[in-house]
């Protein structure tokens, strides 16, 4: 969930001072790219990962302290919950043999974090929610020793005023209070990012709101929750819950969440996103950085702890200038090494056909019909019906091999990815969509089939993962 902080406790000046520094740095980023000073850089792709510890009875086991300091991975950190783990790659240009570079290095990371957690006694799993997980583990013991989440804890509660409550309607229904925001610690990701020169990035952060229907369908692997059949992607609502501290009034978008598909396409620039933060979030970690304006390190931190599914970002070349990522939050961990970095290739190919499509034409679809889209596709996965451009409904998967991976493919070409790429890790979209089988639809079946056996289910899924086939391929032994 970001970046550590050295205090837990503020003051009222505290707030008034870090938001002064604030609008100094929103004002200076909008300056920036209005003058086109922002890092110009080719597209580059990168990826974080989150993942659960589990003993050996595929229980989560709050060890992440431990185990990281023994991994010594500088690519390796906490989570909110000591027994989630994240990730991350190192940045390679979005060209070539991008993906095969990725699945490289992230295979490298996942057999070192896969080893160490056996030679602890122990398992790695990425998966969006884990099936064994109890409500019970959820709590303020199991988090993360780190003055970040603690602070985030007593500020989201203290806007809130009340328990977190859980209301989740799907096959099953769920409703529960909770008293922390531990369960936000439930929901683990796949999150991509690419950088992007500044001035197209509004475009792609556009394309991307449109590519979020197929995305969360396509890569839905979170079906239960506590043992209730929900959404075939339950992490969106259950996150959007979670980490709620209230409505704060936004124009014509009424109240916006701070975890959320977002408020409407930017029209202009990206900036209006961060524009968006200053006017209508109230700060959550006023903390004050001893930094330059041109650091941006209160904005970085602000936007830290607003939770779009699409998420914009600021960061820095190696030469020191400011840069702009698109942060893709929507498809969960796992089910495979390789069924992640194709998910990655297939966002990155249909993401860049739609901007350069919305380039040209203008945006396709209205701001709330890519948000109904979205919603529809997190409650029923591919089965999921939604409006696309023809102005007419189309079953998700249906819409995939007609038009979708298609897509994708045109996206990759104009990239400059390798051909074999494309066809090596969008193969393994198309065949998972000709198989039907993603991982919510494997467990779906595992759970129908073994009559409830979570546990038994949560083996036979570590089993198939650490063999590395796609899910599409995944049987019941």
């Amino acid at each position: 969930m970001g970046q550590e902080i050295s205090l837990t406790q503020f003051e009222e000046g505290d707030f008034q001072s870090f938001r002064r520094r604030l609008e100094q740095e929103t004002s200076l980023l909008n300056r920036l790219i209005d003058q086109k000073a922002c890092s110009s850089r080719s597209p580059v792709a990168g990826f974080e990962i989150e993942a659960w510890l589990v003993d050996r009875d595929l229980r989560p086991s709050p060890i992440n302290q431990r185990y990281l300091e023994t991994l010594k991975d500088p690519l390796a950190s906490p989570e909110l919950a000591k027994f989630n783990i994240e990730l991350n790659s190192a940045p390679v240009s979005l060209t070539g043999d991008v993906f095969a570079r990725l699945h490289r290095q992230l295979q490298a990371t996942w057999q070192r974090a896969h080893r160490h957690a056996e030679s602890m006694d122990h398992h790695i799993v990425m998966i969006g929610i884990l099936p064994t997980l109890e409500q019970a583990d959820l709590t303020l013991s199991n988090m993360s020793d780190m003055h970040r989440y603690r602070a985030l804890n007593e500020q989201i509660l203290l806007a809130r005023g009340k328990p977190v409550h859980i209301d989740i309607g799907g096959a099953e229904h769920l409703r529960f209070d909770h008293h922390d925001v531990m369960l936000e610690s439930a929901t683990t990701s796949f999150q991509t990012h690419i950088q992007l020169p500044a001035e197209i990035a509004h475009h792609y952060y556009n394309a991307s709101i449109i590519a979020s229907a197929a995305m969360v369908a396509l890569c839905a692997n979170s079906p239960f929750l506590f043992g209730k059949e929900l959404w075939h992607e339950t992490r969106i609502p259950l996150f959007e819950q979670a980490v709620e501290s209230g409505g704060f009034e936004g124009a014509a978008s009424g109240p916006l969440r701070r975890v959320s598909f977002g408020s409407g396409f930017a029209r202009h620039s990206i900036i209006e996103c961060f524009q968006e933060n200053l006017a209508h979030f109230p700060v959550l970690l006023p903390v004050l950085q001893n930094t330059d304006t041109e650091a941006f390190a209160h904005l970085r931190l602000h936007n830290g702890t607003i939770w779009r599914w699409n998420r914009p970002l600021v960061g820095f070349d190696e030469d020191g200038a400011p840069h702009i990522r698109i942060e893709h939050r929507t498809p969960p961990a796992g089910p495979t090494v390789v069924d992640a970095i194709a998910n990655a290739a297939f966002y990155y190919g249909l993401s860049k056909n739609l901007c350069d499509e919305i380039i040209d034409k203008g945006l396709p679809l209205t701001f709330a019909q890519a948000k109904d889209n979205f919603y529809q596709a997190a409650r029923h996965g591919l089965d999921g019906v939604i409006l696309w451009f023809d102005h007419s409904r189309h079953r998700l998967d249906h819409l995939f091999k007609a038009e979708l991976l298609s897509r994708a493919v045109s996206g990759l070409q104009s990239f400059g990815v390798d051909a074999s790429d494309i066809d090596n890790y969008l193969g393994v979209i198309r065949r998972r969509i000709v198989s039907k089988q993603n991982g919510c639809d494997w467990q779906r079946r595992f759970i129908k089939e073994c009559h409830g056996d979570f546990t038994g289910m949560t083996e036979q899924y570590l089993v198939n993962q650490n063999a590395g086939h796609p899910v599409s391929e995944w049987i019941f032994q």
